[in-house]
């Protein structure tokens, strides 16, 4: 009953149903354009990243090419030896750092919003001119100001946060194929 409590408050909220959409605009007009976007977070949200990227590498529920998006969590190579020469705190920066441009966008997901490799890499993100959004729970925590649009889950439980950000990363995808491709749903 907590997830349908969450995903109901989510639904209720003007301003995060506005977000999200922005959100999405922000997603199809890099992607639209050449860009491409770069997805991570740690753990569960590391999943997520994955999840995410590979519904619009794939494809969600339309038929059309795939999509320029790179979860920063699935290089094991590049996570460890970043971690290792540098630090975990570095893992998503030094990638971000070497990857992103300005027609690109960077989705940081954490749901404290206090995920250090999380922060320091939506504000390399910023530095290379890059679009930032970051998936958070209620406070936003740290992330929340190095995101240019944060959208956060009306909620503190770790488990219910994750299932609201699976909820988002899906409609974030159907916008982008809506936006991208119109096309032919598949059934």
């Amino acid at each position: 009953m907590e997830s349908v409590a969450v995903k109901r408050a989510m639904f209720e909220d003007v301003t995060l149903i506005s977000q999200i959409t922005e959100a999405g605009e922000i997603l199809s007009k890099a992607l639209g354009s050449g860009g491409r976007a770069y997805l991570m977070g740690n753990g569960g949200s590391a999943a997520d990243a994955q999840h995410i990227a590979a519904e619009l590498v794939g494809r969600y529920k339309m038929e059309r090419r795939g999509l320029p998006v790179i979860a920063l969590t699935a290089n094991t190579s590049c996570l460890t030896a970043i971690g290792n020469d540098y630090s975990y705190d570095a893992v998503f920066s030094r990638q971000v750092e070497a990857l992103a441009e300005e027609a690109d966008v960077a989705i940081g997901i954490s749901t404290s919003g206090n995920s250090r490799n999380v922060l320091l890499a939506l504000e390399a993100a910023r530095s290379n001119g890059a679009r930032t959004i970051a998936l958070t729970g209620r406070s936003g925590g740290q992330v929340r100001a190095a995101a240019e649009l944060c959208l956060c889950v009306p909620s503190d439980d770790t488990p219910r946060i994750q299932e609201a950000h699976i909820l988002i990363g899906h409609i974030l995808s159907e916008i982008v194929e809506r936006e991208l491709f119109g096309g032919v749903q598949i059934q």
